[in-house]
């Protein structure tokens, strides 16, 4: 099934399952859905099974948004209590689709709790109280953590799963590995158990040959290899030490959770000559999760200065990891998107893409593990294979057979879809677009007390009274980049703000803003190119933030000149077009034929 078939299908408003290989674009596939509703301002809950996931679909976990937390049972007194928590209450009021992303993690006895909740605030007895729900993952990941001293089952093994009619859209396209079809292949050989070919190509040693630019990042499956690894290394490096500390704010309980679930560790060691990894997306800065470099020299503020490997110089500046709810930031991490890069674990690296790997799978102790380590990377040509044994090569037999499943439902879902006339599918988007109530973003009942300000309005609130960004950060318990952010959102939804006070000089101003029309884009790296590291990132983003003010209004000026004041030439009525009004017309009509 296609992309674009797939949201179509969605679109209708069905229980849907979105499943396939890594690279196949499920993440990008539903943050298109996500931006189509949020557009239509309908409610959307984005959930995932783990925080790290949580993170890169910027939203929370279904722990946290169900107030489920780390129960594994709940009572009816349990459920009485979250019914009584006016947060709750409103989330579920204004929700009408649950999205819950890395389902593979997510144990069937939690999705069955979920259940339950969701059902006790829609007040139904219909799966998830009517709400659309769609699931993301690959269940070839690994599986969650046994508990209960029991095996672990997968949601698709839950009492809810099965009443749920799920429509399955199994993606086959490949994206973020197209330009390796050797990778792709390998890693069907092993979904598909058919390990011979899978060890037949591994061993090829076409892919052993490749001289890595840079040290290529381990991958053990043990925690001890990698922590000892890491250690070893960066004591052998002749440098100083440059230390920093993660920084939490918000909610302590919410804060201590996105530490453990986030990549970049709470103290992170450098010198220059360690090899790093970043753990966060940036693309303006030109790095994404998983990019690879080395520490070659420290700013004079103490910020590393990474060399990555396609040869380009990045200073990482503190990234913010935050949990918002209705606009607002309940917790908030910043630190150095870094993380030593030497060795990491197959478990840690779920949901990276590397450039090159030294992979050491001799150690594999649960089916799926190898594969999910060589899907971590973008090219067959980036392995450094160390060691493997049989079991990386198997996978869950359960899900061999789910699989070959889901792949017939999902033909037959698209044949369905295909059958369906292009108008009769549109009518029915229609109806169910329709058939969602509208969010309001300012409105709240009496029950919830007195209205919150959003967090960008409270950023707006401050740059109404010309604060500088970095006391704005500091009265915000918020990072500079945050705010930003903030800034930019509020420039994207066409608020009224002044961003003159934050401008650079006039003369830098002009350059950039010269600058910015000789790339004729938005990013910020070929700017700075052309200016040099004189000029901060900070400063490209306020000039930028300022060109496309000044377009926005330009437009909407060019709007509000148009004329809207016609009349009716016979009854002097408003009308919206030159000439009469529809009355006066029939008059006239019937007179002429009478």
């Amino acid at each position: 099934m296609t992309q674009e078939e797939a949201l179509d299908i969605l679109k209708l408003g069905y229980n849907v399952f979105l499943t396939g290989p890594p690279g196949s674009g499920k993440t990008f596939l539903l943050n298109k859905y996500i931006d189509y509703l949020r557009n239509h301002r309908r409610g959307v809950a984005v959930t995932a099974s783990t925080g790290i996931a949580a993170t890169h679909m910027e939203g929370t976990t279904i722990h946290s948004w169900t107030g489920l937390g780390i129960k594994e049972k709940l009572s009816d007194g349990d459920i009485r209590k979250l019914l009584k928590k006016s947060y709750l209450r409103k989330r579920f009021r204004d929700t009408k689709i649950l999205i819950i992303d890395e389902i593979s993690m997510l144990h069937a006895f939690q999705f069955d709790l979920i259940n339950q909740i969701c059902q006790a605030f829609k007040d139904s007895l219909e799966p998830f109280g009517g709400m659309q729900i769609i699931c993301s993952g690959d269940l070839f990941q690994l599986p969650p953590v046994e508990k209960r001293r029991e095996a672990a089952k997968f949601v698709i093994e839950s009492e809810a799963w099965k009443r749920m009619d799920m429509k399955i859209c199994y993606l086959e396209e490949q994206h973020r590995q197209e330009k390796d079809n050797k990778l792709f292949t390998l890693l069907n050989h092993i979904r598909n158990n058919e390990i011979d070919e899978a060890r037949n190509l591994l061993f090829s040693g076409e892919h052993r040959a490749e001289l890595f630019p840079i040290i290529p990042t381990k991958l053990y499956t043990h925690n001890v290899d990698v922590d000892a690894i890491n250690n070893f290394e960066l004591v052998k490096i002749n440098e100083e030490e440059f230390v920093y500390h993660m920084d939490l704010r918000g909610d302590k309980n919410i804060a201590s959770f996105l530490r453990q679930s986030c990549l970049a560790p709470e103290k992170l060691v450098l010198k220059k000559g360690a090899k790093v990894m970043f753990v966060k997306n940036n693309f303006d800065k030109g790095y994404v999760n998983g990019t690879l470099g080395e520490v070659v020299d420290f700013d004079e503020s103490g910020l590393p200065v990474i060399e990555t490997f396609v040869g380009s110089r990045i200073v990482a500046t503190p990234a913010s990891w935050t949990i918002e709810e209705d606009e607002a930031v309940k917790a908030e991490i910043s630190q150095i998107p870094l993380r030593l890069a030497w060795a990491i674990t197959v478990h840690k690296s779920q949901g990276m893409n590397l450039d090159a790997a030294e992979i050491d799978l001799s150690k594999s102790f649960i089916e799926g593990m190898g594969y999910v380590a060589l899907s971590r990377l973008r090219q067959l040509s980036g392995l450094k294979l160390m060691g493997i044994n049989e079991l990386a090569f198997l996978v869950n037999e359960k899900i061999l057979e789910l699989d070959r499943t889901l792949k017939q439902m999902s033909e037959e879902t698209a044949k369905d879809f295909r059958r369906m006339s292009f108008w009769l599918k549109r009518r029915k988007q229609k109806q169910f677009l329709r058939s969602l109530p509208k969010v309001s973003r300012s409105k709240k009942s009496s029950e919830e007390g007195p209205e919150t300000i959003s967090t960008y309005e409270q950023t707006r609130t401050l740059v109404l009274g010309k604060l500088p960004i970095k006391e704005i950060a500091k009265r915000r318990q918020l990072t500079e980049d945050t705010i930003l952010q903030h800034l930019e959102k509020l420039v994207a939804d066409g608020k009224e703000i002044d961003l003159e006070y934050l401008e650079p000089p006039r003369e830098r101003f002009e350059k950039i803003r010269m600058a910015f029309q000789q790339t004729d884009n938005r990013q910020l790296n070929p700017v700075r190119e052309i200016l040099g590291e004189d000029f901060s990132y900070q400063e490209l983003r306020l000039v930028r933030l300022s060109i496309e003010k000044q377009a926005k209004e330009s437009t909407k000026e060019k709007r509000v000149s148009r004329p809207k004041d016609y009349r009716c030439q016979v009854c002097g009525r408003p009308i919206r077009h030159k000439g009469n009004c529809l009355p006066c017309n029939l008059r006239n009509l019937r007179k002429f034929f009478k």
